[in-house]
């Protein structure tokens, strides 16, 4: 429906109207294994944009950036394309994935590809703040320069933390992103460095104490002594860096890369591939007429830049037409640094980072508590009736540390958020940051690097397949999807981040997830950002903290375990408490949210009763709740028949997971006792 109605209306629009991509190569073709033939496609991507189009305006510091003899601004992105090598096999359907830092996300074990149903695969870059190398996709766009040709300057900080023994020179990084632009000065007279001994998320510091600007250098000291090597881009320290400190480095960089341009070149190649013939050079679109509908993901960082790129407008291009029809924002709670001078879109969210700033929710709402005016991410493409559906997809890392409770409750914490009718949003309780990728139905643990619980086996992937499905059906059939799951107020499933109020067990030996969740950061960046709109410039660094808003996180059983949303099929006959919080086991955040709080836990149940009573484990064992290995099948094999009856699981994934449970062997085959014989009959029974 939705694609019909653009493709009707593109007739009534030049080519010459719209800035686009006006050439593509293919550099490289390889086949590619799949249910059907597919060969993937790689090459570059030429484009240029109309700094003064309507569509274009939104970019920051684009007119500021340098234009082509046509007056228009040039970028070049890399581009893979994955489609059937017949064809007239294809589905039809456009599948784009916004790629994550540059690399496609990992797939999980079982992870169904848009291959599998005939779909054409695109990805494309659209961060310019990359490097292009012939592993990764990005985009190359201007850097934008003073109206007299001088260079742009701002304030930007670095971040380094846990260094190792010895060590006495860093790249410049943001807590392990780069900061991909040169300092303005190598003069450390006009930077600021600071270590501190102790800070938390919520940017309450101890020890902070100044390195006297003598003592540092923008320079590589791995084989030269200090002041070392020049480089502006590394900080070199004369007595080294103390693994004990954390170390923020305040300067004024320069040459900032319009990366805006980014969102327009994912906009442009996208619509070239749906909608073109063919480019300028008269070089062929390889699935011309071939594509009604699109749909885009975006995971994660990508997923935050998905939820950007609605909200700025670009799902309409310059010649007024969808991009594309379904939009699936996976476990993106955030928006992301891509339309800001001296932005860095890899960032993830730490202490000073912003991201938080602009409209986190899809209907149109007032943001009282830090006094803004009310906007919605669809109010644009409303405008420009371009709005698609959309999945909002995430789990339990999101409202541990990815301000999910801003996007269902607002900033107010009080009300539960409309959503629009274009808008299905689905929770996965008890899950790590994109759920685990290996699966299965182990009971023994599995360390998390650096956290002091064990890795959460908690999966996604299949949910996450049967969905797509769901979109896509909803897309291109008008099938409605399945409804709506996530925690409300309105249902009392959503309580202060304090084991007392969220319900969670005391379990010996394992740490209590009060107040590990991060809040919205209410910060001052400065007059010159718009702030709703999470564009602009930035012009204090690091930003003044007005307040914190304190999240909310969904309300847990006896076990410990999140009861509301679609729970996979583990979830749904769990073998120990699935948290979507960590706990940083050592290092210079020690007892704070390990992984930056995106990383969840697992702690198993005890495998008989008299193991749980020796340990003073108040959840029931394995023993109790199954009786033995015919009873947990016999829940698994309910779940899967609840799941695929709703659409939320797939039946091929259905029949895997059954056979994965069979081959867990964490029981004895028949029950020991009376009791357990008749927890088995009742669990077969049912």
């Amino acid at each position: 429906m939705l694609g019909a109605l653009v493709l009707g209306c593109t007739g009534l629009f030049t080519r010459e109207a719209a800035a686009r991509v006006t050439r593509i190569t293919v550099d490289a073709t390889e086949p590619v294994a799949g249910a059907i033939p597919q060969e993937r496609l790689t090459g570059q991507a030429f484009g240029e944009l109309d700094p003064e189009d309507p569509a274009n305006s939104i970019i920051t510091d684009l007119t500021l950036a340098p234009r082509n003899a046509r007056g228009r601004v040039d970028y070049v992105a890399r581009y893979s394309l994955t489609k059937p090598v017949n064809m007239t096999r294809a589905s039809g359907v456009l599948w784009y994935d916004l790629v994550n830092r540059g690399t496609p996300v990992q797939a999980g074990e079982g992870a169904r590809t848009p291959g599998d149903f005939g779909h054409v695969a695109l990805i494309s870059g659209w961060q310019g703040d990359l490097v292009q190398t012939d592993r990764n996709w990005a985009v190359q766009v201007p850097t934008a320069t003073n109206a007299d040709g001088s260079p742009i300057t701002g304030p930007v900080i670095a971040r380094m933390a846990d260094s190792k023994p010895g060590t006495r020179s860093r790249p410049l990084v943001v807590l392990g992103a780069a900061v991909p632009y040169d300092a303005a000065s190598l003069d450390t007279t006009r930077a600021q460095l600071v270590t501190k001994v102790s800070e938390t998320r919520s940017g309450v510091v101890e020890g902070v104490r100044e390195v006297p600007s003598s003592d540092f250098a923008f320079a590589d000291c791995t084989d030269t002594p200090f002041p070392g090597k020049p480089d502006p881009r590394m900080l070199c320290l004369k007595d080294g860096f103390d693994p004990a400190l954390l170390y923020e480095l305040r300067y004024e960089a320069r040459d900032p890369k319009v990366l805006g341009v980014g969102m327009a070149a994912m906009r442009d190649v996208a619509t070239f591939f749906r909608y073109e013939a063919r480019d300028d050079t008269g070089t062929p679109n390889p699935v011309a007429g071939r594509i009604t509908h699109a749909v885009v993901q975006g995971i994660s960082q990508s997923g935050n830049a998905l939820k950007t790129f609605l909200h700025l407008g670009f799902n309409r291009d310059e010649a007024r037409r969808r991009v594309f029809d379904g939009a699936n924002p996976h476990i993106a709670g955030r928006l992301t640094a891509v339309n800001l001078r001296f932005g860095v879109p890899s960032g993830s969210g730490t202490l000073y980072e912003p991201g938080g700033e602009g409209v986190l929710w899809w209907e149109h709402y007032e943001d009282k508590a830090r006094g803004r005016p009310a906007a919605g991410l669809l109010d644009r493409c409303r405008a420009s009736n371009t709005c698609p559906l959309i999945f909002e997809t995430f789990g339990a890392t999101e409202f541990n540390a990815r301000l999910m409770t801003a996007a269902l409750t607002g900033t107010s914490g009080h009300e539960d958020l409309p959503l629009p009718s274009n808008v299905r949003r689905y929770y996965f309780p008890g899950t790590t940051h994109d759920g685990d990728k290996v699966g299965g139905f182990a009971l023994a643990p599995a360390a998390a690097p650096g956290c002091v619980l064990p890795r959460n086996p908690n999966p996604e992937t299949e949910t996450m397949s049967a969905l797509a499905v769901a979109l896509v059906d909803w897309v291109t059939k008008g099938t409605e999807p399945p409804p709506s799951a996530y925690p409300t107020l309105r249902d009392g499933q959503l309580a202060p981040n304090t084991a007392q109020a969220m319900g969670f067990p005391a379990i010996p030996g394992s740490p209590r997830p009060d107040e590990l969740a991060v809040g919205v950061m209410d910060y001052d960046f400065g007059t010159a950002l718009n702030y709703n709109d999470f564009s602009g410039v930035i012009t204090r660094q690091p930003p003044l903290i007005r307040g914190t808003i304190p999240p909310l996180m969904p309300k847990v059983n006896a076990d410990g375990n999140e009861t509301v949303g679609v729970p996979s099929v583990l979830h749904q006959a769990p073998l120990g408490t699935y948290t979507g919080w960590n706990v940083v086991a050592d290092g210079f955040f020690r007892g704070q949210p390990c992984g930056g709080g995106l990383t969840g836990g697992y702690i198993p149940f005890a495998r008989t009763r008299a193991e749980r009573e020796a340990a003073g484990d108040p959840r029931p064992s394995l023993e109790e709740r199954y009786g033995s290995q015919e009873g947990y099948l016999c829940t698994v094999r309910a779940a899967v028949r609840r799941d695929v009856a709703s659409r939320v699981l797939l039946p091929a994934d259905g029949d895997r997971l059954i056979a994965q449970a069979a081959a867990s062997r964490n029981l004895p085959e028949a029950a020991g006792d009376g009791a357990g014989r008749a927890t088995v009959e009742r669990l077969c029974r049912g």
